[in-house]
């Protein structure tokens, strides 16, 4: 079934597939989406993954087909990284970025333009919620994290399963979620391209840039490892 993409501050339409099977009844059902919720391209001075590397993994991969593209304090990276997975229709990028806060990072899923300044957590956490986009605290137990400081804020989400993070501070991190009653994300927080895909997310939604974030909003969301992975 095809559907038309058509979401505030998207780059352009494009036609998106809902992946559908049958089950043993022969009843029609959909099938959830597999995503990386946290990857940096070259648009990060400290990354070395570019957006057609990026594209071609996705299109490779026979699971993960939808990756959010969230450099630090850019959103460059995003329309080249879209017009070229619009070549492929089971592939899927979401726009956005990971804001540097004065308390730690914030990643804003669904948007292509940058929070106005100053970048305090409540002015980034109104414009995501501004802009119909989802804001998750990024590794809060790790450097550049915001550690417990981000309950006080009305977050949409908490990365509990980061790439680059410990097993520990990950573990705080999914009970620091859990007493908050948030969703849990995961993200590979990928620099490099041996990194992608090391943490994903299994996702009940269609494959469009709205619904997946309806569906983290709601808690439609599960963080997973990658299998061979030391992140637990």
């Amino acid at each position: 079934m095809l559907k038309k993409l058509i979401c505030n501050h998207s780059i352009k339409h494009f036609e998106v597939v809902q992946k559908t099977a049958k089950n043993s009844d022969g009843d029609i059902v959909i099938e959830p989406l597999y995503a990386d919720l946290h990857i940096h391209t070259v648009y990060s001075s400290d990354s070395l993954i570019q957006p057609k590397t990026l594209v071609d993994m996705l299109a490779a991969h026979s699971y993960i087909k939808v990756a959010a593209v969230t450099d630090h304090d850019s959103v460059r990276g995003c329309r080249a990284t879209v017009e070229l997975a619009s070549a492929y229709p089971d592939v899927l990028i979401i726009p956005g970025v990971e804001i540097t806060t004065t308390l730690g990072d914030i990643v804003v899923l669904g948007t292509t333009e940058l929070p106005p300044k100053p970048w305090t957590p409540e002015a980034v956490v109104d414009f995501s919620k501004s802009v119909g986009a989802v804001s998750v605290v990024a590794h809060p137990f790790r450097l550049y994290g915001m550690g417990e400081a981000a309950g006080k804020y009305n977050v949409d989400a908490i990365e509990v399963l980061n790439g680059g993070s410990s097993a520990a501070a990950n573990n705080e991190a999914k009970k620091f979620a859990k007493s908050l009653s948030l969703p849990g994300t995961a993200g590979s927080d990928a620099h490099q391209v041996s990194e992608l895909f090391s943490v994903f997310n299994k996702i009940d939604a269609d494959l469009n840039v709205g619904s997946v974030l309806k569906a983290i909003k709601k808690g439609f969301v599960l963080a997973q490892v990658a299998t061979g992975s030391i992140h637990i």
